[in-house]
């Protein structure tokens, strides 16, 4: 088989396989997360396997212990949680008008200062929009607990997920060799070289993020859980699980504690100490968690991953958004590689001219373009 017909088989595989995952997008969120979990925690098997256990009962282990502690956060975390988020979602459009109200001096002193023309027409133009724009907030969080997490996902997600994690965790080494023996023989060298690239990247990433985000959503919820914030315990665990996004997290965490913590202390104190600690903690994460646990050599650049999600999301919905950073983390590797290739074609420089300088595995001198 030539190569042109290698690469349309290929292409036509690609294409057959993202429309198998438009159409199914609606029952893959178990099977997506199971794999992400197996993904995860493999690498405690494979220690526990050097230990002398075997697969199926290092998988047991590694299953039962982690099932536990999802299971333990569970019972004591979320009903508490619930009882917040409801009577956080039921009082946010007066925690946003008083956090606006509050805003609006600072605004207009502002904008006075700076001799802005239309000054009057602005604020008249803010004050009729803030309520559309809470109002957007508060459907925006509801679509999100109704729609993309209905009943029939989470319930799919609880009791499907372990089971997909657990098999798939047993297998992986298996299924690993598998797929690499159905690797195209004249090309498997390079195929494995990308793939353990990707391999670096993901790790790198999501396990180092996933720490990052636990750490962070026990710093916040038990902080502000001490320091006396209403609804700190949902509001620290949504800015730690929302931290895999690039500044999103703290933001959101920052604008919902500033609104509760204006609304519930009538003196300056106590919010100065809230927006201190939110400045702490993101000290913390970008001088200490995140270079020690993800680092700087992974290679997703922060918008790359915020375009990933909300590209993923708009495309295949929750589903999307689990596999977006795998995907970004793939397509930098390969974009990296066809660089590399690129930079030793013809394509880049003339037959008469000398050739470039020797690229490691296709491109890995080279700075990522966009990842």
């Amino acid at each position: 088989m030539t190569a042109g017909r290698q690469l349309r088989f290929w292409l036509i595989g690609a294409i057959l396989f993202v429309v198998a995952l438009y159409l199914l997008g609606g029952i893959l969120a178990p099977f997506v997360a199971g794999m992400g979990v197996a993904y995860f925690l493999d690498p405690t098997c494979d220690r526990l396997e050097r230990a002398g256990l075997s697969r199926t009962l290092a998988t047991t282990v590694v299953t039962v212990i982690f099932g536990i502690l999802v299971v333990a956060a569970l019972v004591l975390i979320v009903p508490m949680l619930l009882d917040q988020i409801g009577e956080l979602l039921e009082w946010l459009p007066r925690y946003l008008d008083t956090l606006v109200a509050a805003i609006r001096p600072l605004v207009r002193e502002l904008m006075e200062n700076l001799n802005v023309q239309g000054t009057g027409q602005l604020k008249q133009a803010v004050s009729e929009q803030a309520g559309p724009i809470v109002g957007w907030v508060g459907g925006a969080v509801a679509g999100v607990v109704t729609g993309s997490l209905a009943l029939a996902n989470i319930l799919s997600l609880v009791f499907i997920t372990p089971v997909v994690a657990f098999y798939l965790l047993r297998d992986w080494d298996r299924l690993v060799a598998w797929i690499d023996s159905c690797l195209p023989r004249d090309h498997a060298e390079v195929i494995r070289d990308q793939a353990r690239k990707i391999d670096h990247t993901l790790a790198g990433w999501v396990r180092g993020q996933a720490t990052v985000c636990l750490l962070l959503a026990a710093y916040y919820s038990i902080g502000l859980t001490v320091i006396g914030l209403k609804f700190g315990l949902a509001i620290g665990l949504l800015t730690g699980a929302l931290s895999f996004i690039p500044y999103v997290g703290t933001i959101t965490g920052f604008v919902l504690s500033m609104a509760v913590a204006l609304s519930q202390y009538a003196d300056w104190g106590p919010v100065v100490g809230v927006a201190a600690f939110y400045i702490v903690g993101q000290m913390i994460e970008g001088n200490f968690l995140t270079p020690l646990l993800v680092g700087d050599r992974v290679g997703l650049h922060p918008v790359w991953v915020i375009f990933a999600l909300l590209a993923g999301g708009a495309l295949f919905g929750f589903v999307g958004v689990l596999l977006a950073v795998p995907v970004a983390a793939v397509i930098g590797v390969v974009a990296r590689f066809a660089l590399g290739q690129y930079l030793q074609s013809r394509y880049y420089r003339s037959v008469e001219a000398p050739p470039g300088p020797v690229l490691r595995s296709g491109g890995d001198d080279l700075p990522p373009p966009i990842a």
